[in-house]
């Protein structure tokens, strides 16, 4: 099993964006990258032999409010092979939530990614599907975003809260 040392070792060489930084709140400890970082190093934790991330258990899409003008995707890895876990930690501008899919990499970051982009509006560059998956394609606005506004009526029909 890699040691946290190694992963970021391995991750620190697959960074050409910024240098990146221990994420010292995830357990176990993660890693916060530049959004342009995500592709290169995705793809040196799932295919590097020492590390073998095979699975993306879960990405979550954190709005961090308006106030602090940020948002935040995390992803959540795991080897079976070697059973450690790891996470990746992007910071996003709230005025413009925008980061390369890993769907290329992890085939299970299809639905995720497009459950983060319904919910709080985070735009995955080259998605193959970029579309509502929980909510009706015509609905206003990302429901988990800290500054939503609840619509009154949806399609003549007073939407009760």
């Amino acid at each position: 099993m890699a040691s946290f040392e190694q992963i970021l070792s391995i991750v620190k060489d697959s960074c050409s964006y910024a240098e990146p930084k221990v994420d010292e709140r995830a357990t176990p400890k993660g890693v916060i990258l530049s959004r342009e970082d995500i592709i290169p190093v995705a793809r040196a934790m799932q295919q590097n032999p020492l590390l073998y991330f095979d699975m993306l258990s879960c990405i979550t899409g954190i709005d961090n409010g308006p106030e602090a003008r940020t948002m935040e995707v995390v992803y959540n890895l795991y080897s079976i092979p070697f059973n450690h876990h790891s996470t990746i930690r992007i910071i996003l501008s709230r005025d413009n939530p925008e980061v390369e899919s890993v769907s290329g990499v992890w085939k299970t970051a299809d639905w995720h990614e497009r459950e983060i982009f319904d919910m709080y509006g985070v735009v995955f560059i080259n998605h193959p599907d970029l579309r509502r998956i929980l909510m009706p394609a015509d609905w206003e606005g990302h429901p988990l975003r800290k500054d939503y506004t609840h619509q009154e009526y949806y399609r003549d029909i007073k939407v009760k809260y």
